[in-house]
């Protein structure tokens, strides 16, 4: 496997990419990290987040320019993506259902609409945010938002383009969604904070 990172004048984002032999991963999670045995898996750690390999794809990390904190995980694809965000929840509670209002309220401020609708991992919401292209004109830019509660966490996917809009090509993106692992740690932190994400030391710079 080998690590990229990559520096953006205005979003700094530093990208992994994952090279995989496109063989078959356990899809019926997303796991904690206790419910895994990690020995002799090929996964990017990045701290709070492992991630499976996914033949094709390319794993970013999406770092604040402000604060330099790392802020999401993004599994980008030519016709799509999939953000990936985790956060400390409750031990028992149903944080998922707490969040998903706050987004469609957010989302609603913006401009844009968000409906819930049953899915593969639960309630979820199907977005539309109004959007203007290079060239100036309107459109809108489709979304669907996954919640998963977990083990004192909540694991969040947002999948983008093409995953957003065709069942069948989301099937897939599901399936990798499915096969994330959550390393919570034992710290206590305030409900809703982001978990951690590190850029593997193994990364290197490039330019």
């Amino acid at each position: 496997m080998r690590f990229r990172r990559k520096d953006s004048a205005t979003t700094d984002e530093k990208a992994v990419a994952a090279d995989a032999d496109g063989s078959a991963v356990d899809a019926s999670g997303p796991f904690d990290v206790s419910e895994v045995d990690l020995k002799g898996t090929d996964r990017v750690d990045l701290g709070s987040l492992l991630i499976s390999p996914w033949h094709g794809r390319e794993v970013r990390v999406q770092v604040d320019e402000k604060t330099q904190a790392v802020r999401s995980v993004l599994v980008a694809a030519p016709d799509g993506a999939m953000e990936l965000r985790a956060f400390a929840a409750p031990r028992n509670g149903d944080l998922w259902s707490e969040v998903r209002p706050q987004i469609a309220d957010d989302l609603g401020r913006r401009g844009g609409t968000a409906t819930e609708r049953e899915g593969r991992f639960g309630t979820e919401l199907v977005c539309r945010m109004p959007v203007k292209r290079s060239d100036g004109t309107a459109a809108e830019q489709p979304s669907r938002v996954i919640g998963f509660n977990g083990a004192r966490w909540l694991l969040r996917a947002t999948l983008l383009g093409k995953p957003a809009v065709d069942e069948e090509e989301a099937k897939d993106w599901e399936d990798a969604f499915a096969t994330v692992v959550v390393r919570r740690g034992d710290h206590a932190m305030p409900v809703g904070d982001p978990l951690p994400i590190v850029l593997p030391d193994s990364a290197r710079k490039i330019g």
